[in-house]
């Protein structure tokens, strides 16, 4: 790629973005039912600590999982309705965009296995964020470049994947062919976030990640945290799951009905931590998700529910602490807070 036309990148995404801050555009949330105003408010405060903590190279300075966290932070703000080049946070996706971009290696992964002993959650991720930016990206020069490192990474994903059909911290070959319900999650939502964006996606990896999911359940409906150790079900992992086979389309599998009534059995009532497994936010990003596709009559009550309690949580300065780091818990309940906003195609009824 050329200087000038890193230089006319530059120079249209920040007169773009300075353009809309200047006219005072904030995310529209007019699209969802019935929203309380406070809502609105804690999401605009959690977008705006966001932009204010990340770096000019686009990353958000944490020292665990940095790939995970900037593709996590940027898709939060692409559901706030900004894109690369439009909206009031337009440079800080331009910027997540590009520094994960540098992140992608000549063999697929998006990530760095020298620093991240658990790179497949990098690597989803940011399949995931990069599949949403690739829909919205008008320049001819970036949209080739998104569609070749998303191709490898498809790629990669394939190799990557265990012959019972997940996804462990590493690739197969790497992690003794060890597979685990979160990374197989991740992956297949990625995974289909590239084929909504037009990658081509062999069926058969997402076949083989559907064969796993049903290989993991146990007869309460619930999934397990891996299929080496099937028997004790995972509330927050069924929650994943669900979301996952929803992506892939397969709502009418014989095996979604107990695994959805496992999850509202252990889920819905949201002041149960425990179930979590300490990975309260992980959980309900996903049932979230699971909840919404179920339609208003029982999406409505929740969300009151949820996001009353994950208001109540925010600090001052608009973020949220707990496991991993502030960083991945603002994004993850940013996300779950504009889920009915309706932006992003992944997270669509």
């Amino acid at each position: 790629m050329t200087d000038s036309l890193l230089t006319r990148r530059g120079l249209l995404r920040t007169a773009l973005a300075a353009g809309a801050v200047a006219a005072g555009v904030r995310p529209t949330f007019a699209q969802a039912v019935d929203r309380d105003p406070r809502w609105n408010d804690t999401v605009q405060k959690g977008l705006e600590w966001l932009s204010r903590n990340q770096s000019s190279r686009g990353q958000w300075n944490t020292q665990v999982y940095p790939t995970a966290l900037a593709a996590l932070a940027g898709t939060a703000m692409i559901c706030s309705g900004s894109t690369t080049t439009q909206g009031p946070y337009a440079r800080e996706i331009a910027r997540a965009s590009d520094y994960i971009l540098t992140k992608a290696r000549a063999n697929g992964l998006i990530g760095d296995p020298q620093t991240d002993s658990r790179y497949t959650y990098g690597h989803g991720f940011s399949m995931l964020f990069l599949s949403q930016v690739l829909g919205e990206e008008g320049l001819i020069d970036r949209r080739e470049e998104l569609v070749e490192v998303l191709s490898k990474a498809v790629e990669f994903s394939g190799n990557a994947q265990t012959p019972a059909g997940g996804w462990g911290y590493v690739s197969a070959r790497e992690g003794s062919n060890f597979d685990e319900g979160s990374t197989t999650i991740t992956q297949v939502q990625g995974l289909r976030g590239c084929r909504n964006a037009g990658i081509p996606v062999p069926a058969e990896i997402i076949d083989r990640a559907k064969d796993y999911i049903y290989r993991c359940k146990n007869a309460d409906g619930g999934i397990s945290y891996s299929s080496r150790q099937t028997g004790s079900s995972r509330p927050a992992i069924t929650a994943a799951a669900l979301a996952a086979l929803y992506n892939a389309g397969d709502y009418d599998s014989e095996h979604v009905p107990d695994m959805l009534a496992y999850a509202k059995e252990t889920l819905h009532d949201i002041n149960d931590g425990a179930r979590a497994f300490g990975h309260w936010h992980y959980t309900y990003l996903y049932y979230g998700q699971v909840v919404y596709r179920q339609g208003d009559e029982l999406w409505l009550p929740f969300r009151k529910k949820l996001y009353d309690h994950i208001v109540a949580e925010q600090h001052a300065d608009g973020y949220w602490e707990g496991q991993i780091h502030p960083v991945y818990v603002t994004a993850c309940n940013l996300i779950i807070m504009q889920l009915d906003l309706g932006y992003l195609p992944i997270y669509q009824r």
